[in-house]
């Protein structure tokens, strides 16, 4: 969701196609477009080849993609949120990652 519309922005920006990055990235435009709709997700490979050819932070692009992928698990679920509070008060993440 968030993560198809950052990499809109930024093709935008640079005045590229669909179908230049689709190329670059070896797949069809018709996928390429999939991605930045969020109907499809991208492989984690093609979040780091666009964050080269949109010469932008792959932190940025894979904290997006990342947030939609953990979207996707836990939207329907009654305690998804819940379960994200939890996450970010665990002393386990956050003595691992010094971070959250």
């Amino acid at each position: 969701m968030y993560f198809g519309k950052r990499i809109k922005e930024l093709r935008e920006e640079r005045e590229l196609l669909q179908r230049q990055l689709a190329a670059s990235l070896e797949i069809d435009t018709p996928m390429y477009s999939k991605i930045e709709r969020g109907d499809r997700r991208a492989k984690r490979e093609h979040v780091l080849k666009l964050a080269e050819l949109l010469d932008t932070d792959p932190n940025e692009l894979l904290m997006l993609w990342l947030a939609g992928q953990v979207y996707e698990i836990i939207k329907d679920e009654e305690l998804g949120l819940r379960a994200i509070d939890y996450i970010k008060e665990s002393s386990i993440l956050s003595s691992k990652s010094g971070k959250l």
